[in-house]
């Protein structure tokens, strides 16, 4: 059973949070002591040999005699899908991507700030990618499936278990409880140079009681399971005989076939005014009108899918991948001057400004993205999350590969 990450209780780490960017965090009240126990969002790295273009033992891409059409003015060529059948039918619930050749990564917004979402400096250069085929999961985790993977293995989720004063030295013991993080905006507006005035860790909220104590998942079973760290998702899609995707996977998939579009979708936030994802409407944080149907998460397939057949690729909830987070990961593909052949991230994280925090990717963006502050639900852009902490906006899907 995974323990918990040992660190210094006289310095609190930030909270799992959207934006890109992040200032220092200072001594907090008592309540955020317990902030020992959660991290932050967005890691170091080197390329790797499986990360390269061509490296040694891995056969020829299939497309490598495919001549590479001219880029576009944003820098993006067309996607280049693997042809060949799909080995057998998709399991239960998933969908199969073919894999192929396409251009990673996201362009600057026109409107483009330091405060977060607009912010795409970690998600450049754009870069060419082919990743293999392989089925993923039509839909994010739900609650019901979450709930029957804990009933069959008895799995005891990061949030419910209490952290050990050996793992805390120096702790106040009342701080040593179980819990996680919890979006909690304030009744007004506020400056948006401190999460800390709208997040905070809550007693008793976990994967059953995604806000705290008085929350509960009844009735949201179709819901995403919430609340879960990096090694919950990984325990369960070894149960399901799965695992997470790569970032390469996951935005290959995302795109649904698509080239350089800024929407899973395509080219419009609300083509013909529908709302296509569960975003944040009204000012943030204060006020959440619910305009897209939804003040929260969503359940799943309820917007429309993408080419692919997957849902809520954009917005509800973030989803974890399975690569180490760095800023600089897409310099170092794009210098090794070709296609990177199914990147697995890098060798070990670094986010430079909380370095001490091993960090993983997160992609899709949720409930809470907008445009006034973070809005990863445009494709390409990514998120960062620090692996023992789970938040109410945050979640995973899981894929297979199958040999022919």
């Amino acid at each position: 059973m995974s323990r918990r990450r040992k660190v210094d209780p006289r310095r609190p780490p930030s909270l799992l949070i959207e934006p890109q960017r992040q200032g220092k965090i200072s001594f907090v009240p008592i309540v955020f002591l317990i902030l020992i126990v959660i991290g932050a969002c967005l890691a170091s790295v080197r390329l790797s040999s499986h990360t390269s273009a061509n490296p040694a033992g891995t056969p020829p891409s299939p497309l490598a005699e495919v001549p590479k059409p001219a880029p576009s003015p944003a820098g993006f060529q067309p996607t280049i899908e693997n042809r060949g059948p799909a080995p057998g039918a998709p399991p239960k619930g998933m969908a199969w991507i073919p894999g192929g050749e396409f251009s990673m990564g996201a362009n600057d917004p026109p409107d483009m700030d330091d405060v977060g979402m607009k912010a795409t400096l970690d998600a450049r250069p754009i870069h060419r990618v082919y990743v293999d085929g392989f089925f993923m999961d039509k839909t994010d985790v739900t609650n019901a499936q979450f709930a029957e993977f804990v009933k069959a293995t008895g799995y005891v989720s990061i949030a419910e278990r209490t952290p050990s004063a050996e793992d805390f030295p120096g702790a106040p013991p009342e701080n040593l409880v179980a819990g996680s993080v919890v979006f909690s905006p304030p009744d007004h507006a506020v400056p948006l140079d401190n999460h800390l005035q709208w997040w905070s860790y809550v007693k008793g909220a976990n994967w059953r009681h995604p806000s705290g104590p008085k929350s509960d998942i009844r009735g949201k079973e179709n819901y995403p399971v919430v609340q879960v760290a990096y090694a919950d998702a990984v325990a369960y899609a070894k149960w399901a005989g799965k695992r997470l995707p790569s970032e390469a996977e996951w935005e290959f998939a995302a795109r649904g076939g698509l080239a350089g579009k800024p929407f899973v979708w395509g080219d419009e936030f609300r083509p013909h005014g529908k709302w296509m994802a569960n975003t944040h409407q009204g000012h943030f944080p204060n006020t959440d009108t619910g305009e897209d149907g939804y003040i929260g998460t969503s359940p799943v397939m309820h917007y429309a899918s993408n080419a692919y057949g997957l849902y809520d690729m954009a917005g509800n909830v973030w989803q974890w991948t399975s690569d180490w987070y760095r800023p600089d990961y897409y310099q170092q593909l794009a210098a090794a001057g070709a296609v990177a052949r199914n990147p697995q991230g890098p060798d070990s994280p670094l986010d430079p400004a909380e370095p001490t925090q091993p960090k993983k990717a997160h992609r899709g963006g949720s409930y809470l993205c907008t445009d006034q502050y973070c809005s990863r639900y445009i494709v390409g852009t990514r998120g960062k999350g620090e692996i023992s902490t789970g938040t109410n906006h945050l979640g995973f899907r899981c894929v297979m590969t199958r040999k022919e």
